[in-house]
């Protein structure tokens, strides 16, 4: 099943969004003090590209991982976290869509809080 999924998520958009995301992280990492946010993008575009299969887990985080991850929620955080959630809402409306609606919960995850976040 996570093949199928993948395939049809990356035909799909996922393409389209894992290169952005990458876009993005390669902008955040021309500066230096935006190296953290784009490596947080590039695990973004991971995600993005093949998210069937995949878990968000939060093994022990350090005080650093917590400032950064407030940091993130009050400057883009809870926008990309409460439109990946609303997306996903959508998705599961319908009967096709729930297995999409539920890789955009898992982005909304990720979204909250994605310092010290591991793909596993």
């Amino acid at each position: 099943m996570s093949f199928i999924g993948n395939l049809l998520w990356f035909i799909l958009g996922g393409f389209v969004s894992g290169i952005t995301w990458l876009i993005s992280g390669i902008f955040w990492c021309i500066t230096i003090i935006g190296i953290p946010v784009g490596l947080q993008c590039f695990k973004f575009a991971g995600l993005a590209f093949f998210p069937f299969g995949k878990k968000v887990t939060y093994p022990s985080t350090g005080a650093a991982s917590t400032i950064l991850n407030i940091l993130w929620i009050i400057f883009s955080g809870i926008w990309l976290a409460a439109g990946f959630a609303l997306i996903g809402i959508i998705f599961c409306i319908t009967i096709i869509g729930i297995h999409f609606g539920k890789q955009y919960f898992k982005f909304a995850q990720l979204a909250i809080s994605p310092f010290g976040a591991v793909i596993e």
